[in-house]
């Protein structure tokens, strides 16, 4: 089951993916003939019933029953009292059940995407399955086998293992839905098969929107009732194509308040594609760390327009570095579209061909400059060269020196720079102590983190920062912009320095 969590009031609310619960399944119809997708003349307004699409649709749904090994120690302690009952061991026998698993049985939906065989599911409802069956409208059981999964996009693909011919659904597309447009869920809620619910698209996400998006997905926001087991069930629009794939419930209950999330149908087939084509999705791979351009950044940066995502730190054998990207650089554009901040930027990089040459557009000392990319093939710890400890190195050692702004300053050693992963030729202060008052408490930056730059130019002295900031002084502004590293992170923070004498 996939969890958020959204605080507001006072309320903490569940946002409960809608997919493992054991129970009853029933399903399907199997051809004949060759199979062709449904496709449904629907009226445009408000139909009178239903009833012709949900049984034209029905037949391409399916009930997922999957089987799993579970460690003991993952269950709630309500779950072990009765995993003990059930095998008449005493209360307080391998309390923490280390090293036990049980087999784990749980169900979701999912759906025909092809006549051969082939069904689209959520990646959460069939993580770590050792058996998967699928069960169609008619109550006939097959036994599927995955194909390939993203848990990015919480996506996968089965493949039913017999050989036979069964009604399916194709993929509209979501590009153009808006609020107020009809949907129908049809699924397996709590087990109870051959389900169908309606209502309206009640919204749909925007990149920075954090209870409708995550990195890779935009979610559409719908009405009609899905729970816990519609989890990789279909969204249909009016003419029975699929606009979406449910993943996802938020509720302060764990039942449906009628505010459901699916992924959008044109993300998904791109993503099913792949998987079916390759076993796989392969990303493109930057190998950059990016950060949403803010308005005060801007501002302190000198920074015209606060749209695109800022480099802050690069992987030292990314594709970026080896083009020419450097830290500090905004990208605005890439290969002739705009992107407006570090999750649109995260998304077309993302959807780039690994080995693919591509132009991107950034800002570099308030120049626009156009670099050419070949993109790597996203690994899968994109981060585990630049990983490393949340911690800065030791606050102190006697030879700081008083800074602007309320820290002090010392040089930055071999060892801090082995230790943070910088290179020789890098420049940068290690942060020796920050006074209560200092704009950096505000910000959180602590003893131990280092200043690489200032505004773009490299920190090797206290004579360097009392030099950017004059310079920034001089040109009006309160703020500068600083990259400042934390163990092997690098963040962009906006320093007020209007308090400064």
């Amino acid at each position: 089951m996939k969890l958020f969590g959204i605080s507001r009031n006072a309320l903490v609310a569940s946002l409960v993916g809608a997919g493992a619960l054991g129970a009853v399944m029933w399903g399907p119809q199997v051809l004949d003939a060759d199979a062709r997708p449904i496709v449904i003349q629907a009226p445009l307004g408000a139909p009178v019933s239903f009833a012709d699409l949900i049984e034209q649709v029905s037949p391409a749904v399916v009930s997922v029953n999957v089987v799993s090994e579970q460690e003991i120690s993952d269950l709630s302690n309500m779950e072990r009292f009765f995993e003990r009952f059930r095998n008449g061991a005493p209360e307080s026998d391998n309390e923490e059940g280390e090293g036990n698993t049980r087999e784990a049985r749980s169900l979701g939906s999912g759906f025909f995407i092809s006549g051969d065989g082939y069904i689209v599911t959520n990646d959460h409802v069939v993580k770590g399955a050792t058996e998967i069956e699928v069960v169609l409208e008619d109550g006939r059981e097959f036994e599927a086998e995955l194909i390939g999964s993203d848990s990015q996009t919480d996506l996968a693909v089965l493949k039913v293992k017999e050989k036979a011919t069964f009604t399916y659904v194709e993929f509209g597309s979501s590009k153009n839905l808006r609020r107020g447009d009809w949907v129908v869920a049809v699924g397996n809620p709590f087990g109870l098969g051959g389900t169908a619910t309606s209502g309206i698209v009640s919204a749909v996400g925007k990149p920075g929107d954090r209870a409708r998006s995550n990195t890779y997905t935009d979610y559409l926001q719908i009405d009609a009732a899905i729970n816990r087991g519609n989890s990789g069930g279909p969204t249909f629009d009016l003419y029975g194509r699929v606009i979406g794939v449910n993943t996802a419930i938020l509720s302060p209950t764990g039942g449906s308040v009628g505010i459901g999330f699916a992924i959008p149908s044109d993300l998904a087939k791109n993503i099913t594609d792949s998987i079916i084509r390759d076993g796989k999705v392969s990303r493109g791979w930057l190998g950059v760390t990016i950060q949403d351009l803010t308005e005060d950044m801007a501002e302190a940066g000198g920074i015209p327009d606060a749209k695109g995502a800022i480099v802050s730190s690069l992987n030292p054998a990314s594709p970026a570095l080896k083009a020419g990207i450097l830290r500090g650089d905004v990208i605005t554009e890439i290969n002739g579209i705009k992107v407006e901040d570090a999750t649109a930027t995260t998304r077309v990089v993302g959807s780039l061909l690994a080995g693919s040459k591509n132009e991107f557009v950034v800002l570099r000392d308030g120049r626009r400059t156009v670099i050419n990319v070949t993109v790597g093939e996203r690994p899968e710890n994109p981060n585990a060269a630049t990983s490393g400890s949340d911690n800065g190195s030791s606050s102190s050692d006697g030879k700081s020196e008083k800074a602007p702004l309320g820290i002090t300053l010392r040089p930055l050693d071999e060892e801090t720079r082995e230790e943070m992963g910088l290179s020789k030729d890098e420049g940068g202060m290690i942060i020796g102590s920050v006074d209560k008052d200092s704009p950096f408490a505000d910000l959180r930056v602590t003893a131990g983190m280092v200043i690489l730059d200032v505004n773009g130019q490299p920190l090797n002295s206290v004579s360097d920062m009392e030099k950017a900031i004059d310079r920034a002084k001089s040109m009006g502004r309160e703020k500068v912009l600083m990259a400042i590293r934390n163990g092997q992170a690098t963040l962009f923070l906006p320093i007020d320095i209007s308090g400064d004498e």
